[in-house]
């Protein structure tokens, strides 16, 4: 099920704008820990450590998926077993619906998650994403599309290990 987080953020600067409404499934959940690893994630992706334009972090037993577009980055942190492909078709919902808002408005937002207004559509779109076995979801995961293409992933601790490896060597110089 696309789950707990849904993170919608600028690149250029890593600023998160949206985020999905808090009335999921949040039983024995650690949201805040899950919330902050999305945000150093986006972070990681406006300072170009994570180039592709989409990728899949494993971490636990979730996933972290992202798709870059429009100078936009939009994440959800789902099950693992949750299918890849209707993650995908989840994100690019999201970025279809973000591009209907005028673009200076969501450049003119200073401070994180100020972007009320988008976290209803997120909701509503969710909705629609939550069972991966209804007829609409299923006919999505049977068609023959691209979004399994050029799919990269990695661990979680990965770019975190390389993070810290980035920070030390950027303390040595100065």
């Amino acid at each position: 099920m696309v789950k707990l987080i849904t993170i919608v953020g600028r690149v250029i600067d890593g600023l998160p704008l949206a985020q999905c409404p808090r009335y999921v499934d949040q039983e024995n959940e650690n949201i805040s820990a899950y919330k902050q690893q999305g945000e150093f994630l986006l972070k990681e992706i406006s300072r170009g450590a994570l180039p592709n334009s989409k990728m899949i972090i494993f971490l636990d037993h979730h996933s972290f998926h992202y798709m870059v577009e429009n100078g936009m980055c939009f994440m959800v942190l789902c099950d693992s077993s949750y299918p890849r492909k209707l993650a995908f078709y989840y994100l690019q919902d999201l970025d279809m619906e973000f591009q209907k808002f005028n673009v200076k408005l969501k450049e003119r937002i200073i401070r994180p998650y100020s972007f009320i207004r988008f976290e209803g559509i997120i909701g509503n779109i969710k909705r629609k994403y939550e069972d991966a076995r209804t007829q609409e979801n299923i006919s999505k995961l049977n068609s023959d599309s691209s979004h399994d293409v050029d799919v990269k992933s990695e661990f979680f601790s990965q770019i975190v290990k390389r993070r810290r490896r980035f920070g030390t060597i950027l303390l040595i110089f100065h």
